[in-house]
């Protein structure tokens, strides 16, 4: 009885998501394609058993690579940079709040639920990490978090004992977004051998707010560093992919952002 009631509330929400503007399905409301469609990534990240595979494979992956990496001589200090939202720490939670709210994202909602200290962590990401500290390479973790978020972040890592979970090894957004300063003061004292991230900005500049076509010829063009240098993580929920279908424009209303996003869809 339980998976039929889940599978009906599902439904529902499929039915209102995937509805015509101005058509509501039968017994339920026309909602936002942008604050409902995450729904659909949360139920998959927190349900399917692929999700997790998906994070072992990548973490395998890296786990090999740095084997691969330390049998080489090295002159300076290694480290790894990672991202953390979606990379080492569960957000779904969040996004199923404010999708049953039907709204998008926000700062004040994001800060409550950081403030919660409440964040899973994402499927093989503490034992690679652990496994990478114990090999002597340090963990810098550059996030687009807020600075005001800084006691509760350092917090949810060392809760579950991630390694390097210290100020000096915590950069936050205090600027713009792109991480490439962030990264290049890291490499003054390190060599970065991996980086780590759910979105393509996490890896180089020349992602940072692209249009779909470059983004897809650089992916294309930087093909041999995925799975090498470059271990990407799944988030079907939010990133960049969902902001460049509406060229980054976040402050257009939901209704203009789910028009541009069905009108760019192959369909038949």
């Amino acid at each position: 009885m339980q998976r039929v009631i889940f599978c009906s509330i599902l439904l529902g929400v499929f039915l209102s998501c995937n509805a015509p503007r101005g058509i509501q399905s039968a017994g339920h409301t026309d909602e936002s394609l942008v604050a409902k469609g995450p729904l659909w990534g949360a139920v998959w990240q927190q349900k399917a058993s692929e999700y997790r595979a998906l994070c072992y494979q990548a973490y395998n992956t890296a786990r090999l690579q740095l084997d691969i990496i330390l049998q080489q001589p090295n002159k300076r200090p290694l480290a790894v940079v990672t991202d953390i939202d979606e990379t080492v720490l569960d957000n779904s939670p969040y996004q199923v709040h404010i999708a049953l709210k039907n709204q998008e994202y926000a700062d004040a909602s994001w800060i409550e639920w950081t403030k919660r200290i409440d964040c899973d962590t994402v499927p093989g990401a503490l034992s690679f990490f652990q496994y990478a500290k114990s090999k002597g390479v340090a963990v810098f973790y550059i996030t687009n978090r807020l600075e005001e978020e800084r006691e509760q972040t350092l917090k949810d890592l060392q809760r579950w004992n991630f390694p390097d979970a210290t100020n000096e090894h915590l950069t936050l957004k205090t600027a713009g977004s792109g991480k490439g300063p962030r990264r290049d003061a890291v490499s003054k004292t390190h060599d970065i051998v991996m980086l780590f991230g759910d979105n393509l900005s996490d890896f180089s500049s020349a992602f940072d707010k692209r249009p779909e076509e470059i983004r897809n010829n650089l992916t294309r063009q930087n093909a041999a560093l995925f799975g090498s240098r470059f271990i990407v993580l799944p988030n079907a929920m939010y990133g960049d992919w969902e902001s460049m279908l509406y060229e980054y424009r976040h402050e257009l209303a939901p209704a203009k952002k789910d028009s541009i996003i069905l009108q760019g869809l192959k369909k038949y």
